[in-house]
C-alpha cells in the first residue's frame, strides 16, 4: 500500500483532528468527539472545561503551522471567513485531509451536520448526536417559518472606533431575515474579505430610518456604557445589546439562537440583556 493510502486509512481509523474555528471547535465535542482534538485556537474557549487541555496553535488569522505540523493532525477544520487562504495553503503540504466550511444561512448548518458525518459519522456516538442536533435545527428553522414577521430594518455593530457592522449575505444577516429583520447598508460583501463587514461613516441618510440597533457582545465587547453613543447614530431606532455568540457562531449554538431571535422579537422582549 502506498504512503498516501496509508496515510487516509490511519486517518478513517484515528482520526486526530485539529479545529481551526471556535463553532467547529465547539460543534466537534458536541458530537463527541472531544477525544480526537489534538489543536485547537485561542478562540476556541467552549465548551471551557472540555477544550481547556487542548493544545492551542494560534489564532483563526495566525495560526502556528510549525506547533500544528509537531502535532500531526489527519484533519485539519477551517472556514472560508475565518482563516487565511495561504494558512489552507500551507496546511495541505502536510495534512492528509482540510474539510473546508463555509455555513453563510442557518439551514447551511444542516449541510455542516452531514459534511462531519461523511468526515467522522464513524466514530463512536457521532451519527445520533448528529442527527439530534439536525432535529433540534429543524424544529427551530419550522417555528421561525411559522409566523408572518413584521419587516423591520436592522443595525448590527461588531465593532466600535471605527463603527463596523454586517453585509447582507453575511450568517449574521442571514439569521435576522428568519424574524423578518433586514439588516443595513444594503450591501452584499461577497464570499470572503473585509467587504463583508463595512465600516460606517455615522452619517448615512438611512441610519434615520433604522428600527433595531443591534450592539454584539463580540468581537468587540459592547456595554451598557455604549448605549447612549450608539443611540446617536440611529435617534428613532430601539438599542439593544445582544448575545454575539448565538447570533453568529454555527453549529450547536444555530438552534438557540434562533430561538433567542425570536424571543428578541417579540415587542419588548429580551431588551437591554446580555447572556
Amino acid at each position: 500500500m502506498a504512503d498516501a493510502d496509508l496515510k487516509r486509512a490511519q486517518a478513517a481509523r484515528e482520526p486526530r483532528i485539529a479545529s481551526l474555528v471556535p463553532s467547529l471547535t465547539e460543534l466537534l465535542v458536541a458530537l463527541g468527539l472531544a477525544p480526537r482534538l489534538v489543536a485547537r485556537t485561542g478562540f476556541c474557549i467552549h465548551p471551557r472545561e472540555m477544550v481547556a487541555a487542548i493544545p492551542k496553535v494560534g489564532g483563526t488569522k495566525d495560526v502556528q503551522l510549525d506547533r500544528l505540523r509537531e502535532l500531526a493532525p489527519t484533519h485539519v477544520l477551517v472556514n472560508v471567513d475565518e482563516n487565511r487562504e495561504d494558512t489552507v495553503r500551507a496546511l495541505r503540504e502536510f495534512v492528509p485531509r482540510i474539510v473546508v466550511t463555509h455555513p453563510c444561512r442557518p439551514e447551511d448548518n444542516l449541510a455542516l451536520l452531514a459534511q462531519m458525518l461523511q468526515e467522522f459519522g464513524d466514530q463512536p456516538g457521532v451519527a445520533a448526536r448528529a442527527a439530534a442536533l439536525d432535529a433540534a435545527l429543524q424544529r427551530e428553522l419550522a417555528a421561525c417559518g411559522a409566523r408572518d414577521w413584521p419587516r423591520r430594518r436592522v443595525l448590527y455593530l461588531i465593532w466600535r472606533q471605527p463603527w463596523m457592522c454586517v453585509a447582507r449575505d453575511t450568517y449574521i444577516a442571514a439569521m435576522l431575515e428568519r424574524v423578518g429583520w433586514q439588516s443595513w447598508p444594503a450591501v452584499q460583501g461577497g464570499p470572503s474579505g473585509a467587504a463583508r463587514y463595512p465600516v460606517l461613516r455615522g452619517d448615512e441618510p438611512w441610519l434615520a430610518e433604522i428600527d433595531e440597533l443591534l450592539l454584539s457582545s463580540e468581537p468587540y465587547r459592547f456595554g451598557a456604557e455604549h448605549l447612549a453613543e450608539a443611540q446617536s447614530l440611529c435617534p428613532r431606532a430601539r438599542v439593544r445589546l445582544v448575545d454575539g455568540e448565538l447570533l453568529s457562531w454555527y453549529g450547536p449554538r444555530a438552534a438557540p439562537g434562533l430561538a433567542y431571535l425570536r424571543t428578541l422579537a417579540q415587542d419588548g422582549a429580551g431588551a437591554g440583556a446580555v447572556r
